[in-house]
């Protein structure tokens, strides 16, 4: 990084960044301490860790963790390291357990962190205290159901970090129908491409009907009418603060409790409806098939996480140009009528978000190219400015414009730039 020694942060600015973001690994590593072990980054839904003993093994930026539910219900995340000499304590990605033992020594912990054990301790007389060698803790938080932790000691909280995207993921988990929300099921991906790339992605409606055609001519008629937002001016992108955004494809889905029971539910979902109207009243049974498709929007939670219509998106860098994508399909945890509910919900996350689908792929190789790009004409700016012009405060006072424009990476930019300053 030279460019007269600047700072990271001058390399953004309110209508463009420089495309060095994507390139430069001294800007990397800053974002990995500056970002990602400053902000709360999110470890878990709480239906991973539903019972005692649960554990899932995750990262917070390229640290490795382990987020636990201990006996007493409380949930913990701490570094996947040994205190002893340092091998990772767990490499499977969830499951049930007492605790933790090194494999290399042997030095067991609690579900808490706490060092429980030492094998032949006559060799530690006098030179170590098993109290002052627990496991490395994170702060964790929840808010909905969704876990984050941070290695900041002193931040603020994470209602407080949320803020205003705290409606959002209200409305995001009523899409249970009425039930909470569990993971159904997950996959991994990596993409040759810099974190910023997918973070940008979630909340670009731009792309969506050039990106994605195959997809929209894959769908019945009524569901790419649903998708068909690009010249709705009732569409639309708000900046929540802190990084966070939502866009609003489908406006009239964005609060699944505002229903005037006359829109019909779509006929793709007949058999839907005929298995659950055999336990479930004709209520229950809308307000369960309405949100099948979930949510009418995109949230977007900097740094790491999105709650994109009916599933999460995960990101987690690897290196300046690799990252690792998650998606996270959910659907309603109650009784076992719903088992058909969840199903298709399954085959719909599978046919856009699946490694075999219509959306991914896609949308990662435009990821991978944007990469590639990025290292030609390296002087050239990366333009963020779609619908600065028309921006405007709502009645909440969110910065607001179209749902084509550029509103969401303008947000997630400024708290990149407040994050990367030299203070």
């Amino acid at each position: 990084m030279t460019e007269n020694a600047k700072v990271p942060a001058d390399f953004a600015e309110s209508d463009r960044v420089a495309a060095r973001l994507y390139t430069d690994p001294e800007i990397f590593e800053r974002e990995m301490t500056q970002i990602f072990e400053r902000s709360w980054v999110w470890v878990a839904h709480e239906s991973e860790l539903a019972q005692p003993g649960n554990f899932k093994s995750t990262y917070v930026g390229r640290q490795p963790v382990i987020v636990t539910r201990d006996r007493k219900g409380t949930l913990h995340t701490m570094l996947n390291r040994c205190r002893h000499r340092g091998a990772s304590l767990c490499e499977k990605p969830s499951g049930k357990a007492n605790g933790f033992t090194c494999p290399y020594h042997a030095w067991s912990y609690g579900l808490d962190g706490k060092l429980r054990g030492i094998p032949y301790p006559d060799g530690y007389e006098g030179v170590l205290e098993k109290g002052e060698l627990s496991l490395k803790k994170l702060r964790t938080e929840s808010y909905g159901g969704m876990v984050f932790a941070t290695f900041a000691e002193e931040s603020e909280s994470l209602e407080d970090f949320l803020g205003d995207a705290k409606l959002w993921i209200d409305r995001f988990m009523k899409q249970g129908g009425g039930y909470p929300i569990k993971v159904l099921g997950k996959h991994q991906f990596k993409f040759r491409g810099n974190w910023k790339i997918q973070l940008e992605n979630t909340t670009d409606g731009y792309h969506f009907p050039i990106v994605h055609r195959s997809w929209m001519a894959s769908v019945d008629a009524e569901t790419a009418d649903m998708m068909s937002f690009m010249t709705d001016p009732s569409a639309i992108t708000h900046s929540l603060g802190n990084g966070h955004s939502v866009m609003q494809m489908v406006p009239e889905h964005s609060d699944l409790d505002v229903d005037d029971g006359t829109e019909p539910l779509q006929g793709r979902f007949d058999h839907v409806v005929a298995e659950l109207s055999k336990t479930l009243d004709e209520a229950q049974v809308r307000k369960v098939v309405r949100a099948m498709h979930g949510t009418g929007f995109n949230l977007n939670l900097f740094p790491n996480v999105s709650m994109s219509a009916a599933f999460f998106r995960v990101l987690r860098p690897i290196s300046v140009n690799e990252t690792l994508i998650e998606h996270v399909a959910i659907g309603p945890d109650g009784p076992p009528e719903l088992d058909v509910v969840n199903r298709e919900r399954l085959r719909i996350h599978e046919h856009f978000q699946g490694p075999f689908g219509f959306g991914t792929p896609d949308d990662a190789e435009g990821w991978d190219r944007v990469q590639r790009g990025a290292h030609g004409g390296p002087d050239l700016p990366i333009l963020v400015n779609r619908g600065l012009a028309r921006e405007k405060a709502s009645p909440e006072g969110w910065p607001t414009s179209h749902v084509t424009d550029e509103t969401g990476m303008r947000a997630a930019y400024a708290q990149w730039k407040e994050m990367m300053g030299d203070d």
